[in-house]
């Protein structure tokens, strides 16, 4: 059985995806990005962009019953490599217990170009 989380927006529907699909213990989490109800939050500041990413999975694993300390991988796109370090932060407190394997690519242009990150993510729950 799958449990999904839906995105809380048009584009859900439009594109259709969700925020996250958990079956049975395995998790994915779609890219996820600081993109706001009235645009980006935190324009040009990749760290809290990021943050706001972070509280998001956490936010999405939760309804399916998993936390940040269940993911196993991130996949992190930047739209440029420079902000590789304020990323890597914001990263580091989110996983200070985690620690997944994670991958850091420069994506270029994202769907907004206020957007300069996005993370997706998978977890397991459980052994």
């Amino acid at each position: 059985m799958k449990q999904r989380v839906d995105v809380g927006t048009e584009w859900g529907t439009k594109i259709g995806y969700s925020r996250a699909v958990r079956a049975g213990n395995f998790v994915v989490v779609s890219g996820t990005s600081a993109g706001g109800p009235t645009g980006v939050l935190h324009k040009g500041d990749p760290e809290k962009q990021a943050e706001v990413v972070f509280g998001r999975i956490g936010d999405a694993l939760k309804e399916v019953g998993a936390t940040l300390d269940d993911v196993v991988e991130t996949r992190v796109f930047l739209r440029d490599m420079k902000d590789w370090e304020a990323v890597g932060n914001a990263h580091a407190r989110a996983f200070a217990v985690a620690r997944p394997a994670t991958t850091m690519l420069q994506a270029g242009a994202l769907i907004d170009p206020d957007m300069l990150v996005e993370i997706a993510a998978t977890a397991i729950v459980g052994d």
